[in-house]
């Protein structure tokens, strides 16, 4: 998901755990058994970033085929929301070493690869886009 302030920015996380670790990732995670993609990004963004979505927030971007580094198809979903409640903070410094903003033109080079690819895509505005196969 991305979360844009008037001046374009991305929050990303830098993970501590064994998924990219030590990369740049977008907040993100799986649907959950019995929830709508809509409702999981709402709930990823308080656990993982502490804000408060509501439905009407938050606007699909981007739509990612693609292969994990495992070599496993996934479908993965890019969000923007232009207003949230609270201030994005780290809510889970067990998994997060802590959130930075980066303008999108300028992600760093450990930003995770799919991720930097979909932020590319949806600031070109292409809805959809297939990558790793």
């Amino acid at each position: 998901m991305t979360l844009e302030t008037t001046i374009v920015g991305i929050s990303v996380t830098a993970h501590t755990t064994a998924h990219a670790d030590g990369q740049l990732n977008l907040p993100s995670g799986k649907v959950d058994a019995g929830e709508d993609v809509i409702s999981g990004m709402i709930r990823e963004a308080r656990e993982e970033v502490g804000i408060t979505l509501q439905p009407q927030e938050i606007q699909p971007v981007h739509v990612m085929h693609m292969r994990n580094p495992e070599g496993e198809a996934r479908v993965g979903w890019f969000f923007a929301a232009k207003h949230w409640q609270g201030e994005p903070v780290n809510a889970e410094p067990h998994k997060c070493a802590g959130l930075s903003w980066h303008r999108p033109d300028q992600l760093p080079a450990h930003t995770v690869p799919y991720n930097a690819y979909g932020i590319a895509r949806y600031f070109k505005g292409e809805p959809f886009s297939i990558h790793g196969w």
